[in-house]
Formats: structure tokens, C-alpha cells, sequence
């Protein structure tokens, strides 16, 4: 058993209508980029978000969770 497991995790505002989306769903964008409230810059599966598209879009304030080896563990919505 692993007992040095640490992870760390980063919030994000994300603002994607339903039509620019569609370009992830489709294929021919695989990796969301954003910048976080720390102002660091990461990239992630746009799959991780999909959970979250509406009928308008992905939109609110989100917390990205990654493990000691900086592999996502997940993502939650925290305010929409």
C-alpha cells in the first residue's frame, strides 16, 4: 500500500456554449486549456467535463483534482 499519496487540486472558471463544445464531442479538439484562480495553466480530457454540458453549454466555477503524479483524479462542479 502506497501511504505517500498526496494530491492537489485547482479551481477553474470555464465558459463553453453548447456549439463550441460540439468541436470537443466531435473529436477535433480532444484537451481543454485553462487558467486557474492561481493563475497556472493546465490541460485536461475535455471528456472530464462532459458530465456537465447542458442544453447551453459548460458554464461555472469548477475544482480539478490531480494526484501526486499530476494525473487527473477528477473534476467537480463547485458553483454554476
Amino acid at each position: 500500500m502506497n501511504t505517500n499519496f498526496s494530491s492537489h487540486t485547482m479551481r477553474f472558471q470555464l465558459a463553453i456554449s453548447a456549439d463550441e463544445y460540439l468541436a470537443y464531442y466531435q473529436g477535433s479538439i480532444k484537451n481543454i486549456q485553462v487558467r486557474t484562480a492561481d493563475n497556472r495553466t493546465i490541460r485536461f480530457p475535455a471528456s472530464a467535463v462532459q458530465e456537465f454540458l447542458t442544453h447551453g453549454g459548460i458554464f461555472g466555477t469548477f475544482e480539478i483534482q490531480f494526484d501526486g503524479e499530476n494525473k487527473l483524479i477528477g473534476i467537480k462542479l463547485i458553483t454554476p
